[in-house]
Parts: C-alpha cells; structure tokens; sequence
C-alpha cells in the first residue's frame, strides 16, 4: 500500500530512516482527507439530484440538527487535527535528536555549491560520503547567503544561515547515490546548486576514508601535531593562533581574559545575565559572530565579534579544536587480587 501510495505521489524511495516515518504520516493525511473530500462530493452531488428545484414553488421545511450532530461535526475534524499534530511533534522531536555517536559532518553553503568536510578528515565539494546505518549529523552554514540543504530521498530539508550553524541528521538505510537541493533561492545558479550523497557499506566507507586521510588535504603546517589532533582540529589551532584567541583563552584551564578551552565544550556556562548555557556548536558560534550577546559570569564583556573575520570553514575547524580540548581523566588503580594463602589440597 504504501509503495502505491509513494508512486501515485511521486515520491522518491524512502532511503532514510526518518523516511518512513514522514511518508507514514503523510499517507495518513492524503488517505483521511480525499475520504472526507469524496464523501463530501458524493453527498453534493446526492443532494443536488434529490433536492432540485421542482416546478411548483415550495417553501423549505424547517429543520433542527440535535446537538450530538453539531458535536460530531466539530468534534470528529478537531480530532483529526490534534492526532495529525501529537504525531507530527513526536515525529519532529525524533528528527531533531541526533544519537550520541553520530558522525559529524560540517557543510557549508555557496553560491552556487556544497562543500563538506569531516572532522577527521578529508574535505570535499559536491560529494558526501557516508556509511549506512550509521547516524551522520550534518552541522549547516552558508558563506554569502541562505541556502537550503534538502535530500528527498531522505526526506530532510534545512537551511544552512550565514553566521550561524544548524543541525540535521540521517541515517542512510542503503548503499546507492541520492540527490542534494538547494531548496532556498539563492540567486542566478540556484537550480544548478545540487550535490549527491553518496552511501557506502560501513566496510567500504572507512577503506574510502583510509585512502582520502592518505592524500594532503589540510595544510596546517602541524605534522604530528595534525596525526594526534586530526586535520581539522589542527587547522584550528592554527586558526585560533593567527587571530589572536590564544591570548585571552588558556588551554591547560588556566584562568585569564575570557574562559579557558580546556573542557570547555559540552560544559554548562553560568551567565552574566543569569541561568546558563551549554557550550555547544551553537553557543560557540554565537559567541565568536555575537560575543556580547551571552557573556559568561566572572569576565569582562571585552571580546570583539568575528563576524566577517572568520569563514565557515575556520569557525568549523575552531569547534574542532575546542571539542578535542578534553582533560585527560585518571586511569584507574589497578585491582589488587586478595591473597588466600595456599589452597588446601
């Protein structure tokens, strides 16, 4: 039924896991509402030939609907609705959690191109390559202006803002390459801006990655630097030294000018204003493009913006860069067996 449905529809193959969910509901909608509009048709058309106007004029009876009719009629279409949005929301909020062990992948938008890069390694433009059943978080911004990221097969769409980052995820549910929109005007070329995903066997997508890791694709002048903090990590702290952060922020937690990095990401920020904010992607791109907007307690406000300083690929490889900036936790005492003594025979 539903494989009819989506080719009476013309909609592509489900290939994600969110797919189904989204086509399930939207067969629910199609399926209810063309029920209601042909029984409304029929009832139309029914009465247009019961009740035509005869030759004799006649006045119309008078006619009362009892109140259990006037419920039904408000009551039966509110609760399609309230069904239709309680499915829609928990649909949504799954959408919109990403598992814990998603791979990142940082997108960038340009007129008129998708530019994608791992954190580990490598970048690429026009191709995304991913493993299938694995969640792949996507972190979306724009360099000039706003772009919209939409896979149809994966039934996900959003929009890459410049300045800022947002979020998506996938799980792709099969190999096989699936077309990339931009689903935002962007100007003259914008039907022209399309990329693919490619999705690989999980075997196959770490012998792709292996060999790209092998090629030089990140100059961050830090060799074995880049091996231990991976090449976009790296190209941070590049990043992070030439604009000059690394004199206000310490990186062995260190108090100074503004809070340290290190343990930084993930940790709950008391503000100034009051309540806290958890320094995420989010946060921390705010923070370099607003840095006034959310100051932390206990500094001054004396950072200035990056806004128009930093491209999207530099504030990515500076996330990176905070997030690898973890302390090192204690390994634990080693067990010590209890000694019994000999063992009786």
């Amino acid at each position: 039924m539903s494989e009819l449905l989506r080719r009476i529809l013309f909609l592509p193959d489900a290939a994600s896991s969110l797919a189904p969910r989204v086509d399930r509901l939207h067969f629910f909608i199609i399926v209810t509402t063309f029920i209601v509009g042909a029984g409304i048709g029929l009832t139309g058309l029914i009465f247009l030939v019961r009740y035509r106007r005869g030759r004799a004029e006649a006045l119309a009876p008078v006619m009362t609907a009892p109140a259990w009719l006037e419920a039904a009629f408000a009551g039966v279409p509110l609760a399609f609705f309230l069904l239709w949005g309680a499915l829609g929301f928990q649909d949504y909020i799954w959408a919109r959690t990403p598992p814990r062990e998603a791979l990142d992948v940082y997108v960038t938008g340009k007129q008129w191109m998708w530019k994608f890069a791992y954190p580990g390694g490598p970048g690429m433009v026009g191709v995304l390559h991913v493993p299938t059943g694995t969640p792949v978080r996507l972190l979306l911004t724009s360099r000039d202006v706003i772009h919209s990221f939409y896979v149809p097969a994966f039934r996900v769409k959003m929009d890459a803002l410049p300045g800022r980052y947002t979020e998506i995820w996938f799980e792709a549910v099969r190999p096989g390459r699936y077309r990339v929109l931009c689903a935002e005007y962007c100007g003259l070329d914008h039907s022209r801006m399309r990329a693919e995903v490619v999705a690989l066997e999980p075997g196959a997508f770490e012998t792709w990655r292996a060999r790209q890791r092998s090629e030089p694709t990140w100059a961050s002048g830090e060799g074995e630097e880049e091996s231990l903090l991976g090449p976009l990590a790296a190209e941070g702290r590049v990043v992070a030294a030439k604009q000059g952060c690394l004199q206000c922020h310490t990186l062995d937690g260190t108090p100074h000018i503004g809070p340290t990095w290190l343990g930084l990401y993930g940790r709950e920020e008391p503000l100034a204003s009051g309540g806290s904010v958890r320094a995420d992607v989010a946060y921390l791109t705010e923070s370099m493009m607003d840095p006034l907007a959310k100051v932390v307690a206990g500094y001054a406000p004396v950072m200035p913006s990056f806004h128009g300083r930093l491209s999207a690929a530099e504030v990515g490889a500076l996330i990176e860069f905070i997030k690898s900036l973890q302390p090192e936790r204690p390994e634990p005492p080693p067990v010590q067996e209890p000694d019994y003594g000999p063992l009786p025979r």
